[in-house]
Parts: C-alpha cells; structure tokens; sequence
C-alpha cells in the first residue's frame, strides 16, 4: 500500500469513527426535540467538527497552524459547553474525539496527561448524573481507546509515507553509488589502458625506421589492449568486471619491463579472499600507471607480506621527478604523483581499501623515490 492509499484509508476511518459518534444522538433529537433546539445542535455541531477535522488533516500532513491553540480551544468549548445548554451526555459522544488532536497535536507526554485527565472527568460527570458506575467507567474507557485509535492510525498513515520517502531515498542513493563505482572505475581501468596504448605507440614509433617487424609487433599489441580497454568498459558498465593481485602483476611487470623499468617483484604465497584481493589489484594498477606517467623511474619493487591477518602491499620506485617538473597534466585527472598523493586515483584507492576494511598510505622516500602502501584483511 502506497502512502496514498493509506492516507485516504486513514482518513475514511476517522469520518466514520467521527460520525459514528454523533450520528445515533443527532437523528433522536432531530426527531424528539423542538427546532430552535435543533438549530444550537446543529451550531455546537459545526463548532466542534469544523476544528476537529482541521486537526486531523493537520496530523497527517505532520504539521501545526500557528493557530493551533484558538482551534483547540475552539473544540475543548464545542466538546463540553453543550453540557450547560441542555446536551446532557454531550461530552460523551465528542470527548474522544478530541483526545485524538489532543495526542496528536501536543507533546505526547502532556498529551497523554490531559486525555487522562478529560476521562477522569468524564467518569466523575456521568456517575453524578446517572449514578451507574459500570457504564461512566465504559464511556471514560471510550475516551481512552478512540484517542489511543486516531493516533495510531495516523501515526501509521505518517510512516507509511516515511517509509516511502526513504525507499526513494534508498534508490537514489544507490543509482548514485553505482554512478560513482562506474566513473571509479573507468578512471582507473581507461587511465591504464591509455597509459599502456600511449607507452606501445611511442615504442612503435622509435622503433619504425630500424626495426619495422618489431615496430609491427608493438602496433599489434597496442591494438590488443586498445580491444581489451572496450572490453573493460563494457564489463565496468554491466559491473562484471573483477582483477587478480596475481594478474595484475604480471601485466604491471610486463609493462614495466616494456618501459625500460627493472620489476622486481615478490608475493607471499597466501593471497586474501575476493574482495580484499580485488583492492590489492587496483592499488597494483594505479601505483604502475603512476609511475609510467609521472616518474622517471628506472626500478620498481612489488612486494606483498601477510602478518597478523592482514596483506600488506608496498610498491616502491625511484626516479622520482624534480619538484619544477611535476606540472604536467594528468590526462585523466590524477595529478603528478608524489606532487598531489591524494588525486582522484589514490582517492579511489582509499574509498576501496576502506571497503574491505583496510587503508592506503603515499609519500616519498628517503631516497628521492615514491612509496605506494595498501593493508587490508586477509
């Protein structure tokens, strides 16, 4: 049930509650009593119903008229006057009607004293008329149960509507979230990819005029990975798309060695589940990408260690650049490494170690080179 239909259920059940009340003693004294009678009936009526109805229509829309005061003030008259103009009984079929704007409306705490309170009396009154103490005590008890009645159901109608609120909430926060993983990941995946294809094209060219099958080799693996960045995007799109530490090691080597890069590299022989291994991947592949862009590295180092259980990832090169030459733009927004250790790459890869419950640490070494570390559970 939406919020629509709810709200229209609620309030189809309080007009019939409300009317249900007044319906049986309206028609006797239509019928039983003289015109003039009648017509003040009909006012306390229209005194009563008017603010009443005012109310309810404010609870469900869960606000409160800066008159709200005057208007219950305006019922509390139209509930219990009546009783000094001839009504007697009046109070008994109105009181618990107005204990429903009463909870509603006020602090539930004052409220609930006050519907207290007007049942009391409601006892008190109809024993000193009918002297009959099973039937005050049943009309006092109606007060209690029909307010008890009108705020729940539109208590209810409220969180029905809540409820729908953040079911929307919930679906636009996750057409977001999945918006965010794909320009995540596109960033890191099409930011490698064009690393790569830039690297092999540039080799190709040197390598035209001396070595043309060599050239023709390079241009056939730059086509290979231009086919595998399509491939990427599509899978980050469907977001099948899933990495191996163990893989995207041997594609960094690769890389690194194409560059003139000496790799080394060393991986402990346990590997974390899915997901922490998944981050380890892309900490591999953004720290190589960063380094065939921004440095002048002629060795890296990958290592991985397992302590305590947790897989600590270091990947360390040298040749970092001059501070006056770190003011080339990264084709895809990361900024120079070591210059801005906290681009939109390294934001990424702190937001996945943070996922699987790990963090990401960057900086230079001591010896002039980068230091890239990720930690994350095994």
């Amino acid at each position: 049930m939406n919020s629509t239909s709810a709200r229209r259920l609620g309030i189809a059940l309080i007009v019939l509650i409300s009317v249900g009340y007044t319906i049986i003693p309206l028609v006797v004294s239509l019928a039983t009593t003289s015109a003039s009678l009648n017509a003040r009936l009909l006012i306390v009526l229209t005194a009563f119903y008017w603010p009443h109805f005012l109310h309810v229509r404010q609870a469900f829309a869960g606000t409160r008229s800066r008159r709200l005061l005057a208007t219950l003030a305006v019922q509390v008259v139209a509930t219990y006057l009546p009783e000094a103009l001839g009504f007697t009984s009046w109070s008994a079929g109105t009181a618990p009607l107005l204990a429903g704007p009463v909870l509603l409306l006020l602090p539930l705490r004052w409220g609930g004293v006050l519907v207290m309170m007007m049942a009391a009396v409601e006892f008190w009154w109809l024993q000193g008329i009918f002297h009959n103490v099973t039937g005050s005590f049943f009309y006092a008890l109606t007060i209690l149960i029909t307010g008890a009645m009108i705020y729940v159901v539109v208590r209810l109608v409220r969180v029905t509507a809540e409820l729908e609120q953040a079911r929307a909430d919930l679906a636009e926060a996750a057409v977001l979230k999945e918006r965010l993983r794909i320009s995540r990941d596109l960033h890191d995946g099409l930011g490698h990819s064009l690393t790569a294809i830039a690297l092999k094209g540039d080799l190709a060219s040197r390598l035209m005029d001396r070595d043309l099958p060599s050239a023709k080799t390079e241009v056939g693996m730059l086509v290979q990975v231009a086919r595998e960045a399509a491939q990427e995007v599509r899978q980050v799109a469907r977001g099948y798309r899933r990495l191996s530490l163990a893989g995207e090691v041997h594609r960094a080597a690769a890389m690194l060695e194409s560059a003139g890069i000496g790799c080394q590299i060393d991986l402990a022989e346990t590997t974390p589940s899915r997901e922490p291994d998944e981050a380890l991947a892309w900490a591999v592949r953004e720290g190589v990408t960063n380094i065939l862009r921004h440095s002048r590295a002629t060795t890296c180092s990958i290592t991985t260690s397992n302590l305590a259980g947790r897989t600590h990832l270091e990947i360390v090169n040298n040749g970092l650049p001059p501070d006056d030459a770190q003011t080339a733009t990264d084709p895809v927004g990361d900024g120079p490494v070591g210059a801005q250790p906290h681009g939109g790459g390294l934001v990424g890869l702190v937001e996945r170690a943070a996922h699987v419950g790990g963090t990401v640490e960057a900086g230079r070494t001591s010896e002039g080179g980068f230091r890239l570390t990720m930690e994350v559970p095994t």
